[in-house]
């Protein structure tokens, strides 16, 4: 027989493993004997919730850790008590452990638990003449930095003796000196065509309250210079950071040379996680929270890990996501809607297709016998069968959406109407027979017969209907708040005005207060999720749900604007 592929018969085709350039370096690293194990670190400062962005760099760090056998660390670079609180430390913590799993106690780590090593460092860096204390203000030490075309000049301290030196930094520590009076730094080229290496600054006199460490220390290291000790303290392998900090990496491996580590980690930079059309900065999003636009930091219309747990995301979803993603050294921008795709692939067999009306009119069907409540076998999910059937309540008195009755439809509209029959969903046929109004004309009840013989799953063959509406049954409903969001961006005008404010959607929550759901979800928890026929993916809110208040919130539309490539 011919072999029209051209392929030889009873050759396997080898696999091909896409690596990613990081993953490439550490291949070489390990081939070129420099690496031993690979271990590394998520190193977030912990002045604000975590966003979207920080999940990237969560889930690679990790990941890598996994892949190669080697381990993972949860540090806070807590060098600035400024801006940290206990917080966002614990916020920080659950943000990680819900994307990845619970962590060893031993695998979390502080970076003021190393604040006495760091002091050492840089006592080190001052005998070995790399280091001086400087009397310079910060408004002076800007006109002696220089600009990206003119090389900086020395600070006149710059030559001050290695026991002078020794003797101010010892007493910086005591206490002695005010608020910004002097500062330690690196001794290393005014000229450098590098503006971080322009003589850095690696301490600062900041006397103030710390969460973690109290009041012992009145100087604080900066975070250029911490990092690179905490790294190589803990013996992280590979220091894995965005884009931004590419600049930066001169110092971090200035500073592990000159404290001449035996282990150096080496850093590495890579693309920043972009979302289109959404706010993602820390100072942005605690604008939003401050001035009371949203209702803090997990308000499901942000991209906060907090925000997208209590909306309904699932870490399945976050992390498909970045794999759609991607890791490279060139910054772009993800589309949000890839982001939603993400999270109705996860969902769409996992979870239970539920009937809810959000705008509902009554429908009452004349001639079901009164008082009389009949179950209805309702297949879970159609996609997936495993996950069963349940019992539906339905009665002469049902809830039904209010767009799915009209009194003058236009044409190819198969829903209900005067006249017209359709199907309740798992239920019967019913024929619009009358409507009532109110006053100013809205409809208030609709009036319908129903064909007994037409019961869902009874074998009806006698005629056809082109429209099926859902329904609640309206003795055994439960009422429910329902939220709907939008982007809270402007998508029009754009993230930010002229004047570096926020474009505010003002229809990015719509709040529906009179829903009605089956009765089943009334035993829903909190963060359980379901898909309301028609209507989209919802979650039980975590925040605002009470034993007698059912709030549910949109997790996304059944529509999707995003296609796989």
């Amino acid at each position: 027989m011919n072999n029209p592929s051209g392929i030889n018969e009873g050759v396997e085709k080898e696999e091909v493993i896409s690596r990613n350039f990081i993953e490439n370096i550490i291949d070489q690293d390990i081939k070129d004997g420099t690496c031993d194990k690979v271990v590394t670190r998520f190193p977030p400062e912990p002045n604000g919730y975590l966003h979207i962005g920080h999940a990237k760099s969560i889930i690679l760090n990790v990941g890598l850790a996994e892949q190669y056998g080697g381990e993972f660390h949860l540090r806070f670079d807590d060098t600035n008590p400024m801006k940290e609180k206990t917080e966002f430390v614990s916020s920080i913590m659950d943000d990680v452990k819900w994307i990845c799993g619970d962590l060893d106690k031993e695998n979390v780590f502080f970076a003021s638990d190393y604040f006495e090593q760091m002091y050492e460092c840089a006592v080190r860096l001052i005998k070995k003449g790399k280091a001086f204390v400087c009397d310079l203000s910060a408004e002076q030490m800007r006109e002696y930095r220089g600009t990206l075309t003119e090389p900086g000049k020395d600070s006149p301290y710059r030559e001050r003796s290695i026991e002078e030196n020794l003797d101010l930094f010892e007493r910086m520590r005591a206490g002695e000196f005010e608020d910004g009076s002097k500062v330690l730094r690196a001794k290393i080229d005014m000229a450098s065509p590098n503006m971080n290496m322009r003589d850095p600054i690696l301490y600062r006199v900041a006397r103030m309250e710390h969460h973690n460490t109290g009041n012992t220390w009145n100087i604080y290291p900066m975070y250029d210079f911490a990092h690179p000790i905490e790294d190589a303290i803990e013996g992280v392998s590979h220091s894995i950071c965005t884009l931004e900090f590419e600049d930066h990496r001169p110092l971090y491996d200035w500073v592990v040379r000159e404290l001449e580590f035996e282990h150096p980690p080496k850093q590495i930079e890579f693309a920043k996680l972009y979302l289109s059309n959404v706010v993602t900065g820390k100072r942005y999003i605690k604008k939003l929270v401050e001035d009371g636009i949203v209702d803090g930091w997990d308000d499901p219309r942000l991209v906060s890990i907090a925000a997208l747990r209590r909306r309904g995301y699932t870490p399945e979803s976050i992390r498909r996501f970045m794999e759609l993603s991607g890791v490279s050294k060139a910054q772009s921008s993800s589309d949000y809607a890839m982001l939603e795709y993400c999270i109705r692939e996860d969902l769409k067999m996992k979870r239970p297709r539920m009937m809810a009306i959000l705008d509902p009119v009554k429908l009452v069907i004349t001639n079901y016998p009164e008082n009389e409540i009949e179950y209805l076998d309702v297949s879970n999910n159609q996609e997936n069968e495993e996950m069963g059937t349940r019992k539906v309540p339905f009665g002469r008195e049902l809830y039904i959406e209010r767009d799915d009755f009209m009194i003058e439809p236009p044409k190819k509209y198969f829903r209900l109407y005067p006249g017209n029959e359709v199907r309740l969903m798992n239920a019967y046929f019913v024929t619009c027979t009358d409507y009532i109004t109110d006053e100013d004309g809205k409809v208030t009840e609709i009036h319908c017969t129903y064909d007994p013989e037409t019961r869902s799953g009874s074998g009806f063959t006698g005629r056809k209907v082109k429209g099926t509406i859902h329904w609640v049954c309206a003795e055994t409903a439960e009422q429910a708040e329902v939220r709907l969001y939008e982007n809270i961006i402007d998508e029009e005008k754009g993230v930010y005005n002229e004047d570096g404010s926020i474009n505010v959607n003002p229809e990015s929550k719509k709040i529906l207060k009179n829903c009605y759901v089956e009765p089943a979800l009334a035993e829903a928890k909190p963060m359980d999720s379901f898909q309301f026929v028609r209507q989209g993916y919802f979650c039980v809110d975590s925040k605002d749900t009470t034993e007698d208040h059912l709030v549910f919130h949109r997790i996304v539309s059944l529509k999707s604007s995003y296609r796989l490539k």
